[in-house]
């Protein structure tokens, strides 16, 4: 990172941005437990979160509310975001017990295979694969999102923002909560609206396509649906250079580029209906955040060979990019804790090609967003934690923590970012 391109923390917007991905978002609260214990060993423990700007998407958005309600105080916001995922039961965010499954699960399996024989359910047809009620009484119960406002006047948050899909409009929205200078902004498909984030809006980021059913929310005098932020989400960074931000640290929650390699010879298996379900979820969550990277990064290093007079006369500038994502398969450690979902769940997701008995990783990708159960969390949440802790020095000189002397830039943090987005 040269000189030039280094803003250190005191004197630039820091934000978060925080992808989806269902359970699979346990490994950003393990990511942030890191970020607290580093944070701590350099002597600002009891301080302010370091993210002024959170940007969220789906169960990143829930997060990243976690986040900024607690923005008074980063490592208490951590730590319970941590108790939350920490002691997680499936039937805290969908109906589990096997009639909740029937009426949602079996029922849309069935007009799904049958409809055209059931002609009574034609007035009555089932909204998702799963009711996804009991979330919206956990988000009531820990997230105060009432103050937001307050922090944001004490200038200890700049912005929360989360994103969600208008199945009303076909656009992708954010929303955002900020101070009132803060201008929207608008591009082909997309558009941010200034707005008071509740629960509902949570509900609305985090409504995965087919599993979970949509939101209502009314959008300047129209009611719309709306689902999972992830869906047409072209630019995940956006928000976040929108709002400010010129240090943006990603959190991922998979790897977007991780190729399974079959045995010389060897003929696959023909997919499930669990396995095409679980490639199109990955699709949505993990490609647009990968090419918007990449995208960043060319772009900065474009900017780079530009002399700074011009550059300074260009409508893009560089950013800081730190990206944290998993070092291994969050679908292999799925499938090894297949066996904690409730009967009906495996009973349901057997149905469609998932087998807690399968060897192939591939079958368990949509069981991977579905598995909130406390083995599972437990998992991905120290594999965030020994993933960044093992890049330590990297983050440290990242944020300026500790006495480490400033050095060379490592390529993985990679100043990065059109302002233009």
């Amino acid at each position: 990172m040269s000189p030039a391109l280094h803003y250190s923390p005191h004197s630039a917007a820091t934000a978060i941005v925080l992808s989806g991905g269902g359970a699979r978002a346990a490994y950003q609260v393990g990511v942030l437990q890191a970020l607290s214990r580093l944070r701590q060993n350099a002597g600002a423990d009891h301080a302010p979160t370091p993210f002024p700007i959170a940007v969220g998407t789906s169960a990143g958005a829930i997060n990243a509310a976690g986040l900024a309600c607690g923005a008074e105080h980063f490592d208490l916001a951590v730590q319970r975001l941590s108790r939350v995922w920490r002691n997680f039961s499936t039937s805290q965010v969908y109906r589990a017990d096997a009639f909740g499954v029937m009426r949602s699960g079996a029922r849309w399996l069935s007009l799904l295979t049958l409809g055209w024989a059931l002609t009574r359910w034609h007035h009555s047809k089932p909204r998702s694969l799963l009711d996804n009620a009991p979330l919206l009484e956990l988000l009531q119960a820990e997230l105060p999102l009432e103050k937001i406002p307050h922090l944001l006047r004490k200038g200890t948050l700049s912005a929360l923002a989360i994103t969600a899909s208008s199945y009303t409009t076909g656009e992708h929205i954010t929303f955002y909560e900020a101070g009132p200078h803060v201008p929207s902004w608008s591009r082909t498909q997309r558009r941010a609206i200034q707005d008071r984030i509740s629960h509902q809006h949570l509900m609305a980021s985090s409504s995965i396509p087919f599993i979970f059913p949509p939101a209502e929310l009314m959008l300047r005098g129209q009611y719309n649906y709306l689902g999972d932020g992830a869906m047409r989400q072209t630019a995940p960074l956006a928000p976040a250079v929108h709002l400010g931000a010129q240090r943006i640290v990603v959190v991922g929650v998979g790897r977007s580029h991780e190729v399974l390699n079959l045995p010389q010879g060897e003929h696959p298996p023909f997919p499930s209906l669990a396995q095409v379900a679980g490639h199109a979820l990955s699709t949505i969550f993990l490609d647009a955040l990968s090419v918007d990277v990449e995208r960043a990064q060319r772009i900065n290093h474009t900017l780079s060979l530009i002399p700074e007079a011009e550059r300074a006369r260009s409508a893009l500038r560089p950013l800081d990019l730190l990206v944290i994502t998993p070092s291994q398969s969050l679908d292999a450690l799925a499938l090894a804790h297949l066996q904690e979902l409730p009967t009906p769940v495996r009973a349901l997701l057997g149905a469609m090609g998932v087998s807690v008995h399968s060897q192939n990783v591939g079958s368990a990708a949509l069981a991977s967003y579905l598995l909130f159960e406390p083995g599972y969390t437990r998992a991905l949440m120290a594999l965030g934690r020994a993933d960044t802790m093992a890049r330590r020095d990297e983050v440290c000189t990242f944020f300026g923590w500790g006495s480490r002397p400033a050095g060379p830039a490592n390529p993985l943090v990679a100043p990065s970012g059109p302002v233009s987005a």
